[in-house]
């Protein structure tokens, strides 16, 4: 069992927390806690043995030791499911259905979504269920709509976008709040549009990178799970740059994916606490 708690901060928050998991008969494995002083909120994530325990029982517990206002999460260690929702480029959801077939995802990946047939074959060879969502000559609205009827045939618990190549609405992310993640390249918003790669290669960049980060209503601007940066110089050509920005987008992709399916991640606002280990 994983418990995520976010609150205000308070002395002998530690201490009370302990003491229901000591009274309740359940061992600690791992506590990390963070405290924004400035802010004065209080962070914790605490893995523990369950046993038989009923989780319900654990929140009411802890609701009676925290301050007003508390968030808590608490999660069995069930195995996450998730849908992938991709458009033609296939580095990512190549990596995330390596992961899937060798068990080392934390997750089972119930289907493929794509608004193009491109990598359909690709999946396929793993036997995932590929559903092909045409996004042509139909509204926003349309699309999205289809998108959704082929999503509730699915219980899972994140939406991955592999390079998904279309912004959703607000209506389509306010019914996955915090459920939805994307990988881009971190030259947004710099190099917005078309071909990123050959615009930061004609400015002469230094560092490129990738950011995984939860989808909102501000486009890229969603609270960020992780990212990484690699040195690039004057020998590089564009095709150099898009081939070391693959590599990182698929990289940070399965970093913040190992985060959130491992109940690593804490969300509060626009930011976001992350316990690596």
């Amino acid at each position: 069992m994983i418990i995520l708690i976010q609150c205000m901060d308070q002395v002998g928050l530690v201490a009370a927390i302990s003491k229901v998991m000591a009274d309740a008969d359940l061992n600690i494995i791992s506590m990390r806690e963070y405290v924004n002083v400035e802010a004065n909120r209080f962070y914790l994530r605490l893995e523990i043995t369950a046993g038989d325990i009923d989780a319900s029982y654990v929140e009411t517990r802890l609701l009676k030791v925290l301050p007003a206002n508390s968030s808590i999460f608490i999660h069995t260690a069930v195995k996450k499911k998730v849908a992938v929702l991709v458009t033609k480029e296939y580095h990512c959801l190549g990596d995330i259905l390596l992961r899937n077939y060798f068990n080392t995802l934390d997750a089972s990946v119930e289907c493929v979504i794509g608004n193009h047939e491109t990598l359909r074959s690709l999946t396929d060879k793993f036997d995932i269920p590929f559903h092909y969502v045409d996004h042509r000559d139909h509204s926003k609205e349309a699309f999205e709509a289809a998108l959704s009827a082929v999503l509730n045939n699915y219980q899972f618990d994140y939406i991955i976008l592999a390079k998904f190549m279309r912004i959703l609405s607000s209506g389509f992310v306010a019914a996955y709040p915090h459920r939805i993640i994307n990988i881009h390249h971190s030259f947004l918003p710099a190099f917005v549009g078309a071909s990123p790669y050959r615009q930061a290669h004609e400015r002469g960049v230094k560092l490129i990178g990738a950011t995984a980060h939860f989808v909102t209503d501000v486009l890229d601007e969603g609270p960020i799970i992780a990212q990484q940066i690699i040195p690039v110089n004057h020998t590089h050509s564009v095709k150099d740059m898009v081939t070391l920005g693959k590599e990182i987008e698929e990289s940070v992709l399965a970093k913040a994916l190992q985060l959130v399916l491992q109940d690593r991640v804490i969300v509060d606002g626009n930011k976001t606490v992350v316990f690596e280990n």
